[in-house]
């Protein structure tokens, strides 16, 4: 089989050229993320389950690191080929001119996802990559970078399915799902990009109250003042795999970094209440609060859920994430707690807006009300859903079959 045209020939001058942008994110996470991309000015060409396909440059990738909240990953394309096994995979690789993207002095790490008949085991894959880069700047300049498994340097990614190969450079390194402020992670805690992607999905509108009781150590709470005042996730990064290439333009990188700061608004009378019955969890929340710089735009309480004080005459958003079942104990209490749970909503946040995201459909059936929206989400391999409320006064508590 011939091989495909790369995508660059000659010399490859990395921050001049245009490629493929693949934005990687969780399961259920793309139609948010694609929202952000759009609201940043980029047009999506492809939106898969896991990802979102664009085209554009490496300062793209920048200013896509710094902003996106609900990402994982942003690679961007280098070459494709045709490869039936791994020597053919070494064979092609040997021509890339790796000296143009890697410091002959500098560091690499080798990532991949390989669907090939050839290929049993995927490191083996990476090995071929990382022998073939190491080998071709051998055969060039006498001397190799190092390598291994940590992602704080340059990154090269492998995509590798049947007979067809293409390389990605790694833009982010380290993953953008975790935003970086959350210095105490406190019990089982929702990774923050998901945390992002739901708060996404609400209709809540960034200046009406938001209530997070059971509150655990706030990722909810604390993203929700990252949002409302426009802070983005770069402000609490400073390493990224982009920062390492060759020709990376540091002052290109300050500017936009700087931009992220002038972004911040104020919100006048912005109420975020989170409240816990942990005093440990309070406790954490503050911490990571404050390593956000969002301590000051959240009031925390400790206390059962049912002592939340929920602003009068306002129209805002009252969100719970309660145990799923595994950690709190046996499922009869939990079932007794989400029915409180729903009484809580109906009898205390009338004109709200309310929210449950759990991953027991069983347990979400004692709530008692009827959902308007059931939005589909994981949290690692759990199948979880948002459930939305519409609280009108009088609502009548029912008995309703969910999924």
């Amino acid at each position: 089989m011939p091989f495909l045209l790369p995508i660059f020939a000659a010399t490859m001058q990395l921050f001049k050229i245009t490629s493929r942008i693949i934005v990687t994110c969780s399961n259920r996470l793309s139609p948010f993320l694609q929202q952000e991309i759009i609201e940043l000015g980029f047009t999506p060409i492809r939106v898969f389950k896991t990802g979102v396909e664009l085209m554009g440059t490496l300062e793209d990738c920048i200013k896509l690191n710094l902003h996106l909240r609900c990402a994982s990953q942003i690679l961007f394309s280098i070459n494709e080929f045709a490869a039936r096994n791994a020597e053919e995979l070494y064979n092609y690789l040997l021509h890339i001119e790796w000296e143009d993207i890697i410091a002959v002095d500098g560091y690499f790490s080798i990532t991949s996802n390989v669907d090939n008949a050839t290929i049993n085991n995927s490191l083996f894959a990476n090995v071929k990559v990382k022998d073939a880069i190491a080998d071709r700047f051998r055969n060039r300049t006498g001397q190799r970078p190092n390598s291994g498994p940590e992602l704080d340097k340059v990154v090269i990614h492998l995509y590798w399915k049947e007979e067809v190969a293409e390389l990605f450079v790694d833009t982010s390194g380290e993953t953008l799902s975790k935003h970086g402020y959350r210095k105490i992670p406190g019990k089982a805690p929702m990774l923050e990009a998901l945390a992002a992607a739901t708060l996404l999905a609400t209709k809540w509108d960034r200046k009406s109250p938001f209530i997070n009781p059971m509150c655990g150590s706030s990722t909810l709470a604390i993203e929700a003042a990252l949002l409302a005042t426009q802070r983005k996730p770069g402000l609490f990064r400073n390493n990224y795999s982009f920062m390492h290439l060759v020709g990376f333009d540091l002052e290109m990188y300050e500017e936009q970094r700087k931009k992220l700061d002038e972004a911040i608004i104020e919100v006048s009378g912005l109420k975020i209440i989170a409240t816990d019955i942990s005093g440990d969890a309070v406790n954490i929340s503050k911490v990571n609060a404050a390593a956000a710089g969002v301590e000051d735009l959240i009031e925390f309480a400790v206390g059962d859920f049912e002592t939340t004080l929920i602003p009068a005459d306002q129209s805002g958003v009252i969100y719970f994430n309660p145990e799923y079942g595994d950690r709190l104990g046996v499922e009869a209490e939990l079932e007794i707690t989400y029915g409180r749970i729903g009484d809580f909503m109906k009898q205390q946040c009338k004109g709200y807006t309310g929210y449950i995201f759990t991953g027991n459909l069983e347990l979400a059936k004692k709530i008692g009300l009827k959902p308007k929206r059931r939005i589909e989400f994981y949290t690692s391999k759990i199948d979880c859903r948002l459930f939305e409320y519409e609280l009108y006064a009088g609502t009548k508590r029912i008995d309703i079959v969910q999924s």
